[in-house]
């Protein structure tokens, strides 16, 4: 397949798909069976589509992979994609989940069917395109071009709320974008071109760096998202559909974070590590305050809401500890928390679907009569605690390691996270599953539907498997981190002997 345009593929099939559901005709309810089942069968070939790009992918190479670049806008802006061992766990990640996510919207979704489907499609096409962007424009477009379908999928189909919280969501990440469109317009300026190897590779000079970087933070600090710019996602969270709440969770947050490491720390060396310090300090107050706030909550959304802002804490964190451990603790546990956060959302997403709320006072004795549930809810809440054997460990523990080699002291703040999420986690596990069943509206409630669990498995699947054997992550990752870090240290060297030379 080595001819084949196969990332090209992986990126627009989605969109194919949508075309077709738009398609579609007959009365609503055939409409709405067949847009399923276009979707499903459209997201499950783009997963198995995507596995060669896993299995046919060079682990000893830093370099970028499948790689494809023909003319587009002019010769500075070219449709240039390529992979290298971080954004493709991530398109792996975003394929993998579509389908699961379909799959939870098959008896929710009642209104809309098909334009629901053609956006979660059309978002697909974006996420993966995120990640396979190397070129600056093509990156900005698919990163924005996202806003549109979660736009839609949280102020159509969510909850009561909807309205107030997608402007919230949409303005709040907007704002940051238009800082980074004016970075990126610095840059081709500085530069001569948009394409993201070459601009790595460039030197800007130091006085610029910090105002680019500034530019960037403004963007990726909302999308990850950062205290104290974090408060759209509790609010989107609450009113987004089941399957909105899983892919804003597991793969939309994953991009601000993706972002300082493709761009922030390899293309501006010095102003990250002169910035360094802010972001251990907003990151470990993001630690500690959602921790704080997600003990605090009685809606089940919210808390889990609470909880990504802090694991994605721990991320920040080891991203900018430029060691080895602690960059690949913070890809890992990105790849983890998008496992372990969507299981989480779809497992409060099954009792909402049945009792209509998600406040955590209405339930309680479910292990009475919803075992299977309890069981699979258990072991999501531990890999979100943090349990040897589970791939929450791993991720986080690599952090802690990395950032121990480089500031003792946050090490021991972002360790106080750990024991907070134990505090929420089980705080929440233990009203809900366990306790007498004395509310009548439970003592009916059915367990989950072989449906729900074809959902669920393989989320616990991919959580165990890589919890006991994370080395097939780590080794695809390894090579690109220890690159990253090696274009980092040679940066700032060169900058250094600049700076010494000019004087």
């Amino acid at each position: 397949m080595s001819d084949w345009p196969l990332l090209s593929l992986v990126i627009f099939v989605p969109l194919v798909g949508a075309l077709f559901i738009l398609m579609i005709r007959g009365d609503d309810a055939i409409v709405a069976r067949n847009a399923k089942f276009v979707a499903l069968w459209t997201t499950l070939g783009n997963f198995i589509l995507s596995i060669p790009l896993w299995a046919g992918f060079d682990t000893q190479d830093a370099g970028f992979q499948f790689v494809e670049r023909y003319a587009w806008l002019s010769d500075s802006i070219t449709y240039h994609v390529g992979i290298d061992g971080i954004s493709m766990l991530f398109i792996i990640l975003s394929t993998f989940l579509m389908p699961i996510c379909v799959l939870a919207s098959w008896d929710s979704i009642k209104t809309r069917v098909k334009e629901y489907m053609i956006a979660f499609l059309v978002m697909e096409t974006t996420m993966i395109g995120v990640f396979s962007s190397l070129d600056f424009v093509l990156f900005y477009l698919f990163f924005e071009g996202g806003l549109i379908p979660m736009f839609l999928i949280i102020g159509i189909w969510g909850g009561a709320n909807r309205i107030y919280a997608t402007f919230k969501f949409f303005l709040y990440t907007l704002l940051g974008s238009v800082l980074m469109l004016l970075a990126i317009m610095a840059m081709f300026f500085e530069a001569g071109t948009t394409d993201i190897p070459t601009l790595i590779a460039h030197g800007f000079d130091p006085s610029l760096q910090n105002w680019l970087w500034l530019a960037f933070l403004a963007s990726f600090a909302v999308k990850v998202p950062m205290w104290p710019v974090h408060t759209w996602l509790p609010d989107a969270h609450v009113e987004a559909p089941t399957a909105g709440s899983v892919i804003l969770a597991a793969v939309l947050l994953k991009m601000g974070a993706y972002g300082f490491l493709r761009f922030s720390i390899p293309m501006l060396p010095d102003a990250t590590v002169y910035f360094t310090p802010l972001i251990f300090t907003l990151s470990v107050i993001a630690v500690i305050y959602a921790s704080l706030v997600a003990l605090m909550q009685e809606d089940m959304k919210k808390l889990v809401a609470y909880s990504s802002v802090a694991h994605m804490g721990f991320v920040t964190i080891g991203i900018f500890t430029f060691t080895q451990q602690g960059i690949e603790g913070g890809i890992f546990q990105m790849l983890s928390h998008g496992l372990i956060s969507g299981a989480l959302f779809l497992c409060v997403g099954i009792v909402y679907d049945r009792m209509h709320t998600r406040q955590i006072a209405s339930y309680g004795g479910l292990v009475h009569r919803m075992p299977r549930y309890a069981a699979f809810f258990m072991i999501f809440t531990l890999a979100n605690v943090g349990l040897p054997g589970t791939s929450g460990f791993v991720g986080e523990f690599l952090v802690l390691v990395g950032v121990f080699q480089v500031n003792t002291w946050v090490a021991l703040l972002a360790t106080s996270g750990i024991i907070l999420s134990a505090g929420y986690a089980l705080w929440l596990y233990r009203r809900v599953i366990f306790g007498v069943l004395d509310k009548a509206e439970l003592k009916s409630i059915l367990d989950l539907t072989p449906r729900e669990v074809a959902i669920l498995a393989p989320l616990l699947g991919a959580v165990v498997f890589f919890g006991v054997y994370p080395q097939p992550l780590l080794e695809v990752m390894h090579v690109s981190v220890e690159n990253l870090i090696t274009q980092h240290q040679a940066a700032l060297e060169i900058a250094r002997s600049v700076l010494v030379a000019g004087k």
